[in-house]
Parts: structure tokens; sequence; C-alpha cells
């Protein structure tokens, strides 16, 4: 039985050659491709610097540090992401907190977001969730009457456009990540962009260990091992020259799964705003029956079809529990899932999915 993978990378255009270039090189850890891949990003989202790091968390994390978040502060950030986005504020011994999400766009809703805000508060992470910009005119202008600091988590939506302007260029900085899963990959990376050049000299010596530039063995202050090896930004390199191509390939995708299951009237299907760009990074779904969601999941898996269940919410993991409530994070958590969305997918892949999803929910909904 064929196997359809949730997600996956697509390795088509000069990977082999950079790669094979560092190797024969030698230059597998620092090198040219490092600088090259930070500026053509740089270029991409119209950011006047990029600065690679070694995943999205250690990016999150070196911002935070940078624009100085400390023990006491308070950072908001949606209830309804991935875990690294609270992890990345505890490290820096601040306290993550949860806001709940707009019920179309799955992003932090910034009506819930201001009634959070007190004196403690001083920034505000946007997750730009599977691939929809948030609203950021409304998040930078209640940051901007609080004198908060705006930080966009852009890890699963490279490329995306609010207002025709790519997410990661709309805040102080922009927190990339290129694990495998992401639109483009680097294996596993991350990168920085910001118009801030102290915060990025900032970053830059932190991530090489607050190494003097002329003594790599002198070091004046804590930092980290966060960089990214030249054999990773080849690979990146080569990545980002097709991103617009990838892109499209998305797009394309969640069009022709809209144009299978926009019948279905007990599913919720990803949507995009007037003012959005959406490159469906996972074509997500959510049902509207509760209950349905784990059975569809168990049906699918028996036809070779491999989903992802929606996050779970902050609130309810271990490490961050509270005895709160956020009715929309949570009816989405416990009823949504993605669906196949790697970029080597076939129509014929996308229309066996539907057919099958379409047969279990006539059934079950």
């Amino acid at each position: 039985m064929k196997s359809i993978p949730v997600s996956g990378p697509l390795f088509s255009g000069n990977e082999i050659k950079y790669v094979t270039d560092c190797i024969t090189t030698s230059w597998v850890s620092t090198g040219k491709y490092i600088t090259k891949f930070e500026k053509k990003f740089a270029r991409f989202c119209n950011s006047s610097y990029a600065l690679t790091t070694s995943s999205g968390t250690s990016s999150l994390h070196l911002t935070l540090l940078a624009l100085g978040i400390k023990p006491g502060d308070e950072v908001m950030i949606p209830d309804l992401t991935y875990v690294s986005t609270a992890n990345a504020i505890k490290y820096v011994g601040a306290t993550p907190v949860f806001v709940e999400v707009d019920k179309d766009i799955w992003s932090i809703d910034p009506e819930e977001l201001e009634k959070k805000i007190t004196k403690r508060t001083k920034a505000i992470i946007v997750v730009h969730l599977y691939g929809h910009p948030a609203d950021m005119d409304r998040i930078n202008s209640i940051a901007k009457e609080h004198k908060l600091v705006v930080i966009e988590d852009v890890c699963q939506a490279h490329g995306a456009e609010y207002k025709t302007k790519k997410v990661g260029s709309l805040s102080k900085a922009g927190c990339f990540s290129f694990s495998g899963a992401k639109i483009i990959t680097t294996g596993e990376g991350g990168m920085i962009t910001s118009d801030d050049n102290n915060l990025i000299e900032v970053c830059t010596a932190m991530r090489r260990n607050f190494a003097s530039k002329n003594n790599n063995f002198f070091h004046t202050d804590i930092g980290y091992n966060y960089r990214l090896t030249n054999i990773q930004a080849a690979l990146g390199l080569a990545q980002l020259e097709r991103i617009n191509s990838l892109i499209r390939v998305k797009i394309r995708n969640a069009m022709l799964y809209d144009s299978i299951l926009k019948d279905v009237v007990s599913v919720q299907l990803p949507t995009e705003k007037s003012w959005a760009k959406n490159i469906y990074w996972l074509y997500s779904i959510v049902l509207k029956k509760p209950g349905l969601r784990d059975k569809l999941v168990e049906y699918l898996s028996t036809k070779g079809i491999e989903t992802r269940r929606f996050f779970v919410p902050m609130h309810k993991l271990p490490v961050y529990k509270q005895k709160v409530r956020f009715p929309v994070t949570e009816f989405l958590s416990e009823n949504g899932l993605s669906l196949p969305s790697g970029l080597a997918l076939t129509s014929t892949d996308i229309e066996f999915v539907s057919s099958h999803v379409k047969k279990f929910l006539k059934k079950h909904a």
C-alpha cells in the first residue's frame, strides 16, 4: 500500500551541486554559503538583515535575549502554537502569557491580546500559524499604544504576505525555521530577519559564544553555539533559489483540495483573508462535529494517509498547565488536522486523500 506523508521537502535544484562543493573543498562548517544564504533570504523577506541560526527555537531565544527580555517580564503568545514559542520565553526567565486565537485564521486574537496586557508585559510573539499571516496592523497598533515590542514567529509561513508585505518584515524581528517539514529546509536550522542592525549585531555575537572578532578564543560574555553550518546553508541556498515555485506548488495543491472539499459542510477549510497571502504550509481542516477527528485520523491511516493533529494548547501541556479556558483554541486543537501537504504530492494523491475524507464524513458527520 502506498504511503502519503503529511509533509516533506522537494530537492530538484542545485542542492547536490552546492553540498558537493562544500564537501570537495572541505568548507563544511564555515564558508561562503552562509553569507550568500543570509543575503538572499534578507532580500526575499524585504528585510535589511538576515542571520542564520541552528534552529527556529534558537532564533527566538537569541531575539528575546537581544531585546533584553528577562525574569519578571511577560511575553504574550497564542495558546495554539508549537511549544518552542513558549520554551524560548522560559529560556530567558520570562513568563509566557497565553492568549486566545481567532476562530478563522487561528493566530492570536488582537481583542483578547489587549485584555491581558499588564505592567509586566514587554513583548508579543505573533505566530503565523500553518501559513496564514496574523492581523499585523491591529497587533502592531496595540503594541505601539502599550510600548511593547513585536516578534514574528514565521517558522511555518515562509513567503506569506500581509497586505503585500512579506511576513518576517512586519515587526522588530522575524524568526524562521528550516527543519525538514518546512517549505525550504536545511535539515535543521533557522534565521532571524530584522531592519535593526544593533539587534543583528548582538545576536551575531551571542550566536558565536561572544568570541572576539580578533580572537576566536577570547570571549567577552556568556553566549551560545547557535551557528548554522556551511553545508546546511548550501542546502538552504539551493532551496531558496526555488522558493517561489515551491510556494506556488503549495497554493496549487490547496486550491485543488478546496475544489474537492468545498461542498463538505461538516468541515471548516483553511481561509485566506482579503489582506493576506496564505502559503498553506500545511493544508489544515477543522471538523465541525466534535469527537470525529481521531476516528478520521485512524481511518485515513488504514489507507496509507498520514495526517497531523493540531497542536495541544499551551495551557494543557504539563509544563505550562493552567486552570483556564480557551474555548476557540480547545475546539481547534481537539478537532483540527492537517492533510498531506508535501511538495512532492501529486494531484492523484490529493484526489485520493480527499475522496477518503469525504467517504468517512458522509458516513459519520
